[in-house]
């Protein structure tokens, strides 16, 4: 399946958000966001639906516009520095249907220009799910499952040895792909139907994730 969701209108909107991130300058440009950001965006997850329900019954791609898969423009700035109003990107995730209730891994799609990828993990896991993904890598050191990335600096694991050095104590898990602007004017289903873990060592991380809970996907 070949559709062409995002166009060259999706990543100049961006950029000239990024140069003029402000309530005035986005109102006035509100029609560009919805026909060319967001609209395309809702239009992909609800074509996600189906490729979803195939790779994985317990997983949504939800279009909705509040809600739903695509994360809200608008930056929550209670607690930070910056206070520009909107994000300069444009994400969604596709998300595990017990998510509120376990510590699932979801899928997620990043627009932003110079800056897209697909990727699936965890982000800031609870503690509890955290040791289970750490004790899973110190058990399997040939498990080539993971890609880390360090946010912070953490104390190393009491159960880490000589020969698991290689693995820096990480805080959040996910594996992901770059794509091009250009590529992902034109992505197509394949690129989120990624057997990210449906292999063997796969699906025994994500029990491990989970603690056991609820069906495998």
């Amino acid at each position: 399946m070949q559709h062409a969701w995002f166009s060259p209108a999706t990543f100049r909107f961006l950029h000239a958000l990024q140069r003029h991130n402000n309530r005035t300058w986005f109102k006035a440009h509100q029609d560009d966001y919805e026909a060319h950001v967001r609209g395309p965006y809702l239009q992909l997850i609800a074509d996600l639906q189906l490729p979803v329900a195939k790779l994985s019954k317990h997983y949504r791609a939800d279009p909705r516009k509040v809600g739903g898969s695509l994360f809200r423009i608008q930056r929550d700035t209670r607690f930070s520095g910056d206070k520009a109003p909107y994000k300069t990107w444009a994400g969604a995730r596709i998300f595990h249907e017990r998510r509120r209730e376990i510590a699932a891994p979801s899928f997620y799609l990043h627009i932003a220009p110079g800056d897209c990828f697909v990727g699936a993990g965890l982000w800031h896991p609870e503690n509890h799910t955290l040791r289970n993904i750490r004790s899973f890598i110190v058990d399997n050191p040939a498990a080539q499952i993971i890609r880390c990335w360090k946010t912070s600096s953490a104390k190393a694991s009491p159960r880490a040895s000589a020969s698991t050095t290689r693995w820096p104590v990480h805080l959040n898990y996910f594996l992901s792909r770059s794509i091009t602007s250009s590529d992902s004017r034109r992505w197509s289903i394949t690129c989120a139907r990624r057997r990210t873990w449906s292999s063997d060592n796969g699906a025994e991380a994500h029990r491990a994730i989970r603690g056991g809970s609820a069906a495998p996907c």
